[in-house]
């Protein structure tokens, strides 16, 4: 004997749905409610029979229903998805979304609109949620769009402003050094002018390189695998002696391969390098500069003597404007060695750092062939 299949209570079904029904006439009275919707407003149902719709809605929900529910309704007889708010005995909103048919009769008489109602109090949170997210990530996109341009007004600024009183600043040097019946005083003065607006030059290409390699795309290069590098590395050492005549520098340079690098790069990265050494190595030791190809690989290395640099002292080398311990006369920016790491990068290579009591040594090593 199979067992008999319960019928359903369709007005216990109506009364106690999971969501509210509503029925208005067509000047927007409520004509039923059942008793979820009278529950969640907090009275009773047969309070609200013969009101106005407009008595349970909140200020927005009475515009959302004159301007879209209703004219949407009267122009298609349905209406799917409006968001809206009620209000409850204690005047608290109830956020809901609700769908909504006509009901008409056999001539096409308006008989009256049913409406039911979902509570959206977690599908509001949410879609709030998103948009505070795109306000957000707008004004981030905004803000980036004002660093970028922040960061070329820099640049240019730096490119241009600043060389240019420069340049002047060398143009009258010239001229000056080619007068006669100056005094050696005099000479001196203008040799160390030349010598400061050749620092000031280097600065700025630092920071440059700064500004490029830590806010835009790394720094740029200039592959040229023709143009020989042996040249290049000798005039940096002549540079150097120059610059620090009482040091000793070694040169070991071994280039039987061409290397596919930006040589005036990797020009840059031995200056950068081979002054790191003088500021920080013993000055009576001499300073060591090796340059040798493989089938495979381009190798450079600068070695110095002196104390070995501590371990908490290595691990922020090449952080952008960490000086380390150099001499109040010999301090710079701190750029100098995250510019090297930088050409380094931009070059496919590594950089490594040894340093005993005996020698530190910083190691530069890519492919001899550029991949890709």
């Amino acid at each position: 004997m199979s067992e008999a299949v319960p019928t359903e209570d369709l007005a216990d079904l109506y009364d106690n749905a999971p969501c509210g029904y509503l029925s208005l006439s067509p000047d927007g009275r409520i004509v039923k409610i059942n008793r979820t919707l009278a529950d969640w407003l907090g009275r009773r149902g047969d309070e609200l029979l013969g009101r106005s719709i407009h008595q349970i809605l909140s200020f927005g929900g009475k515009i959302a229903f004159e301007t879209h529910l209703a004219p949407l309704l009267r122009l298609q007889g349905h209406v799917h998805e409006i968001a809206l708010d009620l209000v409850d005995a204690a005047n608290e909103k109830i956020p809901v979304i609700a769908n909504a048919a006509e009901r008409r009769g056999a001539d096409g008489e308006h008989l009256f609109s049913r409406l039911t109602v979902f509570k959206a109090v977690d599908r509001r949170s949410f879609e709030r949620s998103l948009i505070e997210a795109r306000i957000k990530a707008e004004a981030e996109a905004k803000s980036e769009r004002t660093a970028l341009e922040l960061r070329d007004q820099f640049m240019a600024v730096l490119g241009h402003d600043l060389r240019n009183p420069l340049a002047a600043i060398r143009s009258g040097l010239r001229l000056l050094g080619k007068g006669e019946g100056r005094t050696a005083r005099e000479e001196a003065i203008i040799g160390e002018m030349n010598r400061s607006v050749d620092r000031a030059n280097r600065l700025i290409d630092d920071v440059l390189d700064f500004a490029r390699g830590k806010l835009g795309s790394g720094i740029p290069l200039a592959r040229d695998r023709d143009k020989p590098l042996a040249p290049i590395l000798e005039q940096v050492l002549v540079e150097m002696r120059a610059i620090d005549p009482d040091r000793e520098f070694r040169a070991r340079i071994e280039i039987a391969h061409p290397v596919d690098c930006d040589p005036d790069r990797i020009g840059q990265m031995a200056s950068n390098l081979l002054a790191n050494a003088a500021t920080h190595g013993s000055p009576d030791q001499p300073i060591i500069l090796e340059a040798t190809t493989t089938d495979e690989a381009f190798r450079l290395s600068i070695a110095n003597g002196g104390e070995a640099i501590p371990e908490n002292v290595r691990e922020h080398l090449f952080q952008p404007f960490f000086r380390g311990q150099a001499r109040e006369s010999k301090q710079g920016l701190g750029l100098g060695l995250f510019i090297v790491k930088e050409i380094a990068k931009a070059h496919g290579g590594t950089m490594e750092v040894t340093s005993t009591d005996e020698e530190t040594r910083f190691t530069f090593t890519m492919p001899r062939e550029a991949k890709g």
